[in-house]
């Protein structure tokens, strides 16, 4: 069977999500109705259908080896609207595309095929069989396809090696810690090959240090194998720490998408306000929202010396006062595409000081 990628998917999206909404109970398709005719909120969904709205028209890309957070609240609807992807829920209204495919258009036998080749997930909860040993925990997605034992184990084998548990092929899940049962789950999606990687908060059940250990594998494998990965999170740090883009989701709709940076700097509503309150910044503000014009320096200052020292345009403020301690003088801040962004100048880092530090 072959499944072909649909012509009128969302330009270069590997997975896109347009006007999804979900909407449990029986009255789901009279209740979405009066949405759209109405403006109905959740609150008045639930009184007058008694149906609860999941999710809001959610809207989103990620594109190849982006690396997205949706996070949020208990209860904000961030893992119901994961699930959207692989059609494990089914919208009530809107459009979901992976890796060029119609979700919502694929029959059963086309759905199964895209959830065990396109599509990787792992879970909270670790899913591993107890009957199994960790290889064959790892190399069961390759089984469901048919590959022979030698490659599926070779497959899983180099999979358990990036996690560096390699040594552990032949034990059981439970002689293993919860860290490591994890790492498993992460070497048996690394082993499907998939396209994208679906990470409903995999490591919130673990304690902060062990957690900390894993974010840091999984951002070294996710640079070295640029798989495009929806990770959802309620932990704000995480996600920072994390995410190329952050998604809020707050009762089923998402509130605001951006970079951690422009999360942290321009908060969308009070509600995000709050919610970014306790991050610290100084490892957050790059040095292109720092800079002034060239020609605003010369015009106070003079001209820039012929050879000024520089930095890159992505460099943390953090960074930029360690560059600071080591010279003297003002910063030219240079993008690898772009050129000259501006300058920074010590005042400039003060600013950013203040910025970086503020409760």
């Amino acid at each position: 069977m072959s499944i072909q990628p649909n012509a009128n998917d969302f330009h270069d999206a590997v997975i896109a999500i347009s006007g999804v909404w979900k909407i449990f109970g029986d009255r789901q398709a009279e209740a979405m109705e009066a949405i759209r005719r109405d403006g109905l909120s959740k609150a008045e969904v639930l009184e007058k259908f008694d149906c609860v709205v999941g999710v809001a028209d959610a809207n989103f890309t990620v594109t190849q080896g982006e690396i997205f957070c949706i996070m949020g609240l208990s209860g904000s609807g961030k893992s119901t609207l994961v699930r959207h992807v692989n059609r494990l829920l089914t919208p009530t209204a809107g459009q979901v595309s992976v890796a060029g495919l119609d979700i919502m258009a694929l029959n059963e036998d086309e759905l199964l095929q895209v959830r065990n080749e396109k599509i990787a997930m792992v879970f909270q909860n670790f899913g591993l069989m107890p009957h199994r040993s960790v290889r064959d925990n790892v190399a069961m997605p390759l089984e469901i396809r048919g590959m022979s034992q030698n490659d599926r184990w070779q497959a899983a084998e180099r999979a358990l090696a990036l996690v560096e548990l390699a040594e552990w092929k032949d034990k059981f899940a439970h002689e293993l810690s919860g860290g490591m049962q994890q790492r498993v789950g992460l070497a048996r999606a690394i082993a499907a090959d998939a396209d994208v990687l679906l990470m409903d908060e995999p490591f919130s059940a673990l304690d902060p240090l062990i957690r900390r250990q894993l974010q840091d594998e999984f951002m070294r494998l996710a640079n070295r194998m640029k798989k495009t990965t929806l990770f959802i999170t309620h932990d704000l740090d995480e996600a920072v720490r994390i995410g190329d883009r952050i998604a809020i989701m707050r009762d089923g709709a998402i509130v605001q998408t951006g970079t951690p940076e422009e999360i942290i700097m321009k908060p969308a509503d009070d509600y995000v306000t709050d919610f970014v309150a306790g991050i610290s910044r100084i490892n957050l503000i790059r040095a292109h929202s720092l800079t002034i014009p060239r020609a605003q320096y010369e015009a106070e200052n003079g001209p820039l010396p012929d050879a000024p020292h520089t930095v890159d345009g992505e460099e943390t403020l953090k960074q930029i006062i360690q560059r600071a301690t080591e010279i003297d003088g003002p910063l030219l801040v240079i993008d690898k595409e772009a050129g000259e962004l501006g300058v920074i100048t010590n005042s400039q880092i003060l600013n950013g000081v203040i910025m970086g530090t503020e409760d």
